[in-house]
C-alpha cells in the first residue's frame, strides 16, 4: 500500500489519497527521468497551508521544469532562483503597479502561510518537459481541494483559460472570483495587467472583516 505523504494534516481525508494517488505514486516511481520538485517538496502547498487556514487560492500549471526552480508552490521558486521566472516577474510587476510592493527574491511561502493556497494543477513534472504530466491524474486532487475549500467563503484568482475552466468545480458561495489573462509574457498584456487582484483581495478581507494579506511577508523565509 502506498504510504501517505507526510505533513498533509487535514488534506489527507480527501478521497484522492485512496482513489488515485496510489496510481500516481507508482508512475512517478516508473519513471526514469529526474521528476521536480524533489519528492519531499511536492505537496508543500497543502503542507503550508491547511484547509480550515486557506482565505485565496491561486491556480498555476505544473511545476517550473527547471532543476533547482520549483519548490512545491505555485509560481513560487527558491530564494536563491536569477533571474525569476518571465510568469512570477509579471506577478511582481503587477504586485508592485498594485500596492507599490517590491519582492527580492521568488520564495511566495510568506504568502502561504497566510493562507493563500498556490497549488498547481499538476504537482509534477519531468525535467525540462512542461506540461508532461497533466495528464498522470493530478487534477483530481485539484477538484477536491476547489470543492472543499470553496465550502466557505474564498478568494479564488483566476489566471488565464486553464484555471478559468476549473471554476464549475467551485461550489456556489459568497467568494470573490477573479479571472484574468494569464501572467505569462504571451497574455500578461491581454487583461492580466491592470487587473490589481492584491488590492481587491484585500478589499474583499478587509470588507468581510478578515485580516489582509501582507503581500510582502516571508521575504526573508528561510531556504
Amino acid at each position: 500500500m502506498t504510504e501517505l505523504p507526510s505533513g498533509l494534516g487535514q488534506w489527507a481525508q480527501l478521497p484522492f489519497f485512496s482513489d488515485h494517488w496510489p496510481a500516481i505514486a507508482s508512475a512517478l516511481r516508473a519513471d526514469q527521468r529526474d521528476i521536480l520538485p524533489p519528492a519531499p517538496q511536492r505537496f508543500a502547498a497543502l503542507e503550508l497551508t491547511q484547509p480550515d487556514a486557506t482565505r485565496v487560492v491561486i491556480l498555476g500549471q505544473d511545476p517550473y521544469p527547471t532543476p533547482g526552480h520549483a519548490h512545491g508552490l505555485a509560481f513560487s521558486t527558491a530564494p536563491d532562483v536569477r533571474p525569476l521566472p518571465r510568469s512570477l516577474s509579471n506577478i511582481y510587476k503587477e504586485l508592485e503597479d498594485d500596492l507599490g510592493i517590491r519582492r527580492p527574491n521568488g520564495d511566495l511561502r510568506g504568502w502561504a502561510q497566510q493562507g493563500v493556497l498556490l497549488l498547481n494543477t499538476a504537482l509534477t513534472v519531468p525535467a525540462g518537459a512542461a506540461n508532461a504530466h497533466q495528464n498522470l491524474g493530478w487534477q483530481h486532487l485539484v477538484h477536491q481541494v476547489l470543492a472543499l475549500t470553496s465550502s466557505r467563503p474564498t478568494a479564488f484568482l483566476l489566471w488565464g483559460n486553464a484555471a478559468q475552466k476549473l471554476e464549475k468545480h467551485i461550489k456556489p458561495g459568497d467568494h470573490l472570483i477573479l479571472k484574468t489573462a494569464h501572467p505569462s509574457p504571451l497574455s500578461a498584456r491581454r487583461g492580466f495587467f491592470g487587473s490589481r487582484p492584491f488590492s481587491r483581495v484585500n478589499t474583499w478581507l478587509a470588507a468581510r472583516g478578515e485580516d489582509t494579506i501582507d503581500w510582502n511577508a516571508g521575504t526573508e523565509a528561510p531556504a
